[in-house]
């Protein structure tokens, strides 16, 4: 899964590496431990919001919630446990299917955490050590996500609230040690095809796989990251391996 990770660039370098046409987004305090249900940016292909019918779809950057709330869904707080989507068979799931053939999105991050389970003597547990993983070039990731947009049935004249969450896969052998599982980090060259409403749907499966071998880094870091109120760069700094388990 993704539980948690780190958002510091800025509105305008998104813009510039994701090639937003317009920005919908409210700029969001960097954060190097984002949580679910808190506010977080992401790219969709959508309408101009000035209306104007000659204008095709194009590329925005919005502020979305983490945590997907399906259309259908009571009250917002069903997102909390839907931060994630596994690939597999997301196009079945009543509260995904939607959302993934017609609403696709890229989260950029800058890292992401992962937690490994440590064993100490005799193979007994010894807590969990936190990862941070990143791209090896520096660049920002771009996770695969879905989004929704939910409208209070009590409320109608309510804002809506728009959402998201990110779609997981197997790990690949980065991952493999840490965890067996890690989201979809799409190339650049994929995110036309990833975004545009009509791709088929077997192409969008083929893109939902693990990274490719030497993208991604991983190196662990401080406990510091399992508390959600702390933040700040020294979440990020590496920590050395301990040996035989135990966290630094």
């Amino acid at each position: 899964m993704c539980g948690r990770y780190t958002s510091t660039s800025t509105v305008a370098e998104l813009a510039q590496v994701f090639e937003v046409e317009e920005v919908r987004a409210e700029p969001l305090d960097p954060s190097y431990n984002v949580a679910p249900t808190r506010p977080v940016y992401a790219v969709a292909l959508t309408r101009p919001s000035d209306g104007d019918p000659d204008k095709g779809p194009h590329r925005a950057l919005g502020t979305f919630r983490w945590g997907l709330v399906p259309s259908w869904a009571k009250d917002p707080s069903v997102g909390n446990r839907m931060i994630n989507a596994r690939a597999e068979g997301i196009t079945e799931k009543p509260a995904f299917r939607q959302a993934v053939a017609r609403r696709r999105c890229l989260i950029p991050a800058d890292a992401f955490y992962e937690w490994q389970h440590r064993s100490g003597p005799a193979g007994r547990p010894a807590g969990k050590l936190p990862y941070a993983v990143r791209r090896r070039d520096g660049q920002p990731m771009a996770l695969a996500g879905i989004w929704e947009v939910w409208r209070d049935p009590v409320a109608p004249d309510a804002d809506p609230v728009r959402s998201c969450a990110i779609v997981t896969t197997s790990a690949n052998e980065l991952m493999a040690p840490i965890h067996d599982r890690m989201p979809v980090v799409l190339e650049r060259a994929d995110w036309p095809l990833w975004l545009a409403p009509e791709t088929d749907l077997g192409a969008i499966e083929a893109l939902m796989k693990p990274a490719a071998s030497g993208v991604l880094e991983a190196f662990p870091v401080s406990t510091l990251v399992n508390k959600v109120t702390n933040d700040g760069p020294q979440l990020l700094e590496p920590r050395p391996d301990p040996p035989g388990g135990g966290t630094p």
